[in-house]
């Protein structure tokens, strides 16, 4: 009888206990922002022909990374009425207080001469890396 006492007992305690409320779920991963997209289209440079010349006159570049120069010539007093890109077959005429557009992609590192077209007297240097 005093087994059946005894076992009852514990049969109670253990009904009485409170039971615990399951552990919290973990809290969900992460996850790492995606980088913003790039612009697309190619890099935009803004060129200007003044009476100093091109300005700006050295221009920082990415081999591969295609360019296009947005060139507007803002005086009459000057020779640079074109614009030419060494080693390329670049020539736009650039008429006065209106902004003409091209494109280019520089296909290996170093320093590319741009300028007028007497001889590149006025021009500049873009540093392709």
């Amino acid at each position: 009888m005093r087994a059946l006492i005894v076992v009852t007992s514990l049969l109670l305690v253990a009904a009485c206990k409170e039971e615990r409320p399951a552990a919290a779920p973990a809290p969900a991963p992460v996850k790492p922002q995606a980088p913003e997209p790039k612009p697309a289209g190619p890099r935009v440079v803004e060129l200007a022909v003044t009476a100093d010349g091109f300005v700006p006159a050295n221009i920082t570049l990415k081999a591969n990374e295609p360019v296009t120069f947005k060139v507007t010539r803002k005086t009459d007093e000057t020779c640079a009425t074109d614009l030419l890109i060494d080693g390329t077959d670049i020539k736009l005429a650039l008429p006065l207080d209106k902004t003409v557009e091209v494109s280019w992609t520089p296909t290996k590192a170093g320093k590319v001469k741009f300028g007028c077209a007497m001889d590149m007297m006025v021009g500049g240097v873009l540093l392709v890396e």
